[in-house]
């Protein structure tokens, strides 16, 4: 009792205490200044951006190469070549690759907004590049078919200037700009290489319960017009901070705590990276009142893309079957914004088998992150180091893949790895077949959710005409131009950044205070136990604002499911009892049916055609088709093959994908009257058929060992050529 009683012996304690206390609050005080800094210098470039006339976030240097303000329909888009670095070397074979941004409220450049991007990485590649961005003010008039004909201008000029390239243009389209680039292609098919969707939404009413509540807000604000009434207040422009608002109440945690947090808690480190993506988050820009309401009408309530409902002012249908491109979808799983479902379900709306995919000649490849972010598929560097420098690397690949459903993946290579000398770097990609059902099992819509989303549709043009009708007259008539211009200028996402710039004269004193801290500056320890109890508050708040958001969400969906699943609403909406009675599956095409039967009749005539090359691609794909995977190695040794001989020099990498594809469609349509063929195009013996053999047993275990299937086929190729080929001595594959 005594010794516990003694003073001396607290006053170490106290002393130790008074210490940990008085670092930890010189450091806050110290990160206090340095964050006011950094909001400071965010807010001065707010106005600077918004001062220009096309501001953007591009890391690399560009020149504008065609101006959409210039063509028959003027845009305010434009293509700007990007001017490759010191050090980089373009291959004038390659494809140009185009970049095209995202016009959702934000600003152009997330593409390229750091080294490791989707246009870095293509230039590391050696393709030339184009970017494909907008200024902030729309052109009078414009609409989004106008856009689109723009983009197919763009990527026509792009090609163009690539005469030597072995393949049309590779288009990387952004969120928004994903659908975007397939109604373009759509439109003018045969114009684009590979196309690349990231991030973006198809079939909008798409989703799993608990889940994806966005896609109930169409329903809980009772249809599209609130977008009329949003675009009215802007006398006949829409503002895209409304659009960054809505992203940012996705995850109330992050917005109002967690990212102003970090960057408090490690000031040190997170600053640059902070401003740097603020550059771009701040820089909201305006649409045509016009064109969000075609966006939200046709896309997010009326989910029309996908189901073959969407006209050009022409009358012809915007189909998304008639785009001739291979098409790689990128989504992820952490998307809250557009979930793999919206980025993916498209294709069970178009297609009702893999075999139609296939009658179609469509390639289709899918790619899914499982963790990943919607801003994070854009602008993570790991993100780029790692899929797009894969997608980018095997797009040859993907374009001379045969016709149907694949799922890329991709696999860290290690020292296990079968003939890693053909491995570009330290993934290995291949393209595994699937079926629709891989997709549904991601999860899809019962029709009764499907019906809900169809009374929504319904209702939103009964309220859009009630609007227009009796309430949008009164409004223009007060929402004068500068009215309109000073709402905008006080939006809220625009005056938290103003609020901390120099325009604020209570932020004259916090440079030279963030100065003088960052001289004398003293970071608290890591086990200074107010710092360990900030923390704790922090992640209380955190925790708050998540539970807050769950339970908005949860209320959001039971509303929205119980509100539009009532008989009475249906019944209103003018939709029968019937859940059945939605259809969400394009219609049947007379005309692209028949000229599938065409094509399968012509295929018909073709077994019998061709020389040694066509033989030795038809055997490969005969024996290797069990394994329902194409491997880079293999296709990279076809390469090398294909680049080896002489008698291959006039052939251009287009006629050889070509080649490839044709033997497959042969292999499928019939392989046992494939094989039966094969002695007349590979002839032993002679020098093209003793070479193509040569190949051959080259390529059959370029991607690793054969299986036990594989060997089997391989047998019967033996069988009905009169040859032995060394492949069949590896071992199976595991």
């Amino acid at each position: 009792m005594k010794a516990t009683c003694n003073t001396k012996d607290f006053r170490p304690e106290r002393q130790s205490a008074f210490d940990a206390a008085l670092e930890y609050w010189t450091d806050a005080w110290q990160r206090s200044l340095l964050f006011l800094e950094a909001l400071n210098e965010r807010g001065n470039t707010h106005l600077a951006q918004a001062a220009k006339e096309v501001p953007n976030v591009l890391n690399f240097p560009s020149e504008l190469i065609l101006d959409g303000r210039t063509l028959p329909r003027p845009v305010n888009y434009g293509l700007v070549r990007i001017v490759p670095p010191d050090g980089a070397i373009v291959d004038p074979k390659k494809p140009p690759v185009v970049v095209v941004d995202p016009r959702a409220g934000h600003g152009p450049g997330i593409g390229g907004m750091k080294p490791d991007s989707e246009i870095g990485v293509a230039l590391r590649a050696g393709h030339p590049c184009y970017f494909v961005g907008f200024s902030p003010e729309p052109m009078p008039g414009q609409t989004i078919e106008d856009v689109c004909r723009a983009e197919a201008a763009f990527i026509a000029e792009a090609a163009r200037r690539h005469p030597a390239a072995e393949s049309k243009p590779i288009v990387i389209a952004n969120c928004q700009a994903g659908w975007q680039t397939l109604m373009t292609a759509a439109i003018a098919p045969g114009l684009m290489g590979p196309i690349l969707v990231a991030g973006s939404p198809v079939s909008y009413w798409a989703g799993i319960h608990g889940k994806n509540p966005m896609r109930y807000l169409g329903g809980v604000l009772g249809g599209s017009w609130v977008t009329a009434l949003s675009g009215d207040i802007g006398a006949g422009k829409f503002d895209g901070a409304n659009l960054i608002a809505n992203f940012e109440l996705a995850n109330p945690a992050n917005t109002f705590w967690g990212k102003q947090y970090n960057v408090y808690a490690n000031v040190d480190d997170e600053t640059d990276r902070f401003l740097s993506f603020e550059t771009w988050w701040g820089s909201p820009v305006l649409l045509n009142a016009g064109e969000i309401q075609w966006i939200v009408d046709n896309l997010f309530v009326g989910n029309r893309l996908s189901t073959g409902q969407i006209r050009t002012s022409d009358g012809v249908r915007v189909d998304l079957r008639n785009i001739k491109s291979p098409i790689l979808a990128f989504c992820s799983e952490g998307d809250n914004i557009s979930p793999p479902q919206q980025a993916l379900d498209w294709i069970l709306d178009l297609y009702d088998s893999v075999d139609e995919i296939v009658a179609e000649g469509q390639t289709i490849v899918y790619s899914r992150h499982h963790s990943i972010g919607h801003l994070g598929i854009f602008v993570s560097g790991q993100i780029a180091s790692k899929e797009y420098r894969e997608f980018v690397s095997c797009m040859d690949m993907i374009q001379a893949a045969p016709p149907g459903l694949y799922e890329a993946v991709i696999t860290e290579v290690g020292d296990a790895t079968e003939n890693r000398e053909l491995v570009g770097g330290k993934y290995l990609f291949r393209l595994e077949t699937r079926t629709l059902d891989d997709i549904r099992a991601f999860g899809v819509n019962s029709p009764e959710d499907d019906k809900r989303f169809a009374a929504v549709a319904r209702l939103s043009e009964v309220n859009l005409s009630l609007y227009r009708t009796f309430a949008e007259p009164w409004v223009r008539r007060v929402v004068t131009e500068p009215m309109a211009e000073a709402i905008r200028e006080w939006h809220p996402h625009r005056l938290r950044f103003r609020l901390f710039s120099d325009r604020n004269p209570l932020m004259a004193p916090v440079k030279a205070m963030a100065a003088e801290a960052r001289a004398n500056r003293k970071p608290v320890g890591p086990d200074n136990p107010f710092l360990a109890l900030e923390k704790t508050g922090s992640d209380l708040v955190t925790s708050s604002l998540k539970s807050m958001g769950e339970m908005r969400d949860a209320i959001t969906e039971a509303s929205f499911l119980t509100g539009y699943g009532s008989p009475f609403v249906q019944a209103v909406a003018g939709l029968n009892a019937d859940p059945a009675s939605v259809a969400r599956h394009i219609e049947r095409d007379v005309e692209r049916e028949r000229a599938a039967a065409e094509l399968r009749s012509a295929l018909e005539h073709r077994f019998e055609t061709g020389g040694a090359d066509e033989g030795a691609l038809r055997a490969l794909i005969f024996v290797r088709k069990p394994g329902g995977s194409i491997d880079e190695r293999g296709f990279r040794m076809l390469k090398i093959i294909r680049d080896s001989r002489k008698v291959n020099k006039d052939l251009t990498l287009a006629q050889f994908k070509t080649m490839l594809r044709d033997q497959y469609q042969l292999v499928l349509l019939d392989e046992e009257r494939a094989l039966r063929a094969l002695p007349k195009l590979l002839r032993t013996g002679e020098p093209e058929g003793d070479a193509a053999l040569d190949a051959l047993r080259e390529l059959l275990t370029a991607p690793g060992p054969l299986s036990k299937d594989e060997k089997s086929r391989l047998a019967r190729v033996e069988k009905t050529l009169g040859v032995k080929l060394t492949a069949a001595e590896t071992g199976d594959r595991t």
